[in-house]
This record gives C-alpha cells, structure tokens and sequence, in this order.
C-alpha cells in the first residue's frame, strides 16, 4: 500500500487516539520508522489534536476528521446499554432481615408449642396424682370398711329407721374389748345443707345419751363408713339430725334411727 492510500486510509489517526490493538500499532511503529511522509503525517496529526485540546478549534481536516468519525463508529457501532447501578446489599438486607424475622417466628412458634406441651403434661401429671390419690383413699376406706365388717370381736347393732324418717337404716360395729366404734350410714338420707348426722351411745334406764361423733363430710365419703369415738358402755345406739356442729342434747324430733344393742 502506498503512503498517500495508507494515510488516506484513517488508521493514522487511530493509532494517535489509541484505538488500535498491539498487532496493529507495532505495524504503524514499523512503517513510520521506515517512511518519513507517514511519520510526518503522525506529528501532524498529533500536533493537530494538541492545538484542538487547547483551542477547542478544529484544527485537523474536515475529511480526516470524517475518516476518524467512520472508523470509531464502525468500531462501536454497537450501542451498550447500561443498566441502571442497583443496591444489592440494600436487598440482601432485606432479604436477611425477612429471613431472620420468619426464623424468629417459626422458633417462637415452637416454643409456645413447646410451653403449651409442658403445660399440658404438667396438667395431665397433677390429674393423674390427684386420681391416684383419690383410688389410694378409696382402696384405704375399702380395706377399712371390709375389715370393720369381717372382724368377728365387732357386735352388729341394727338401727332402724324412726317416725321422721321411717325408709331409713344404719348399722354400728362396736367392739366391746377396744370400744371401737364405726357406723355405716349407707341406708341415710343425704342431710340438707347445713345440718349434719350426730350419734349417740345411749344408756336406757335411765335415758342418758352420749355423743359419739358427728358424721362430717357425709356426700364426700362413698363407703358411708364413719369412725367415731369410743364408746365405754351402750344399752344402744341412735341417729339425730342436727344443726352443723351438732348439739349437746339431741333432738327427739329429729331421730333417724335407733337400734338397742
């Protein structure tokens, strides 16, 4: 290629801009050093854009000025769309923080989970000591109650039922030797609120009660089985009707049952 087609050519110009590749300005280094009119032509064309930068004139050739304007747009035709700078971390934080609020619910989840399964246990454990507890009293008053019955040194003293309440019945176990004393009440009327069963050991002749005991606690106790003091010496045995407390004599009105021993 000759000088004049090869300057005429605009790489010259590129190779000032610095827009060729390494192959492409070691070429134009060589054939500067070899031909002084394109070396000339480099000078002037760095002298050109050195007068440009500082007068803001253009000072290169309208048709040099063409080839530079065709060569770069040839060799950036491709417009590159930048995209707009997005704060990733910005996201990422966010993302953390959603993350670490649904980990935080899901773990406070399953400690109320977790609180509510103990408190449950806990319940269950204390129904089923109380139960316990219970069937432990019950199967006490069971043993009792069979061995008052079964006790051959007990005499039985039927207690039939009197005029206020003639449906009624009960029956007194007293042992003669220990003076032991236990009534079964089964046969007894539920007492209304605030009155209670009172017993009385009696001596006939003269009339003299004694009491005995009360039969407290009447609705709790299923086997209807009461210990009550000692009796040293009874002709019989009898049931009253008293306000809670009892009394110190007992009410004639209000006897349930009587039995003589």
């Amino acid at each position: 290629m000759e000088a004049k087609e090869y300057i005429e050519s605009g790489i010259l110009e590129l190779y000032v801009y610095g827009l060729l590749s390494e192959t492409e300005n070691e070429e134009v280094n060589t054939i500067a050093k070899n031909n002084p009119e394109i070396n000339d032509e480099i000078i002037a064309i760095e002298t050109a854009i050195i007068a440009l930068s500082s007068s803001f004139s253009p000072f290169i050739s309208a048709a040099h000025f063409e080839k530079i304007k065709e060569k770069l747009e040839l060799k950036h035709s491709k417009v590159i769309e930048l995209e707009p700078t997005r704060n990733w971390s910005q996201y990422v934080g966010w993302a953390a923080a959603i993350i670490l609020l649904v980990g935080v619910g899901y773990q406070y989840n399953q400690l109320e989970q977790t609180n509510t399964q103990v408190v449950n246990v806990e319940a269950t454990k204390a129904k089923i000591e109380k139960d316990l507890n219970a069937l432990q009293l019950k199967s006490k008053a069971n043993e009792t109650s069979l061995a008052v019955i079964r006790d051959v040194n007990n005499t039985v003293v039927p207690l039939g039922g009197q005029t206020v309440a003639p449906q009624s019945s009960a029956k007194v176990y007293w042992n003669k030797e220990t003076k032991a004393v236990y009534v079964d009440a089964a046969g007894l009327p539920e007492p209304p609120e605030g009155m209670v069963y009172q017993v009385w050991a009696l001596k006939l002749n003269p009339l003299s009660p004694t009491s005995i005991g009360l039969l407290d606690n009447f609705k709790v106790n299923d086997q209807k089985m009461f210990a009550v003091d000692n009796a040293m010496d009874a002709e019989a045995f009898g049931i009253t009707l008293e306000p809670k407390g009892g009394s110190l004599t007992p009410t004639m009105e209000q006897l349930y049952t009587l039995g003589k021993v």
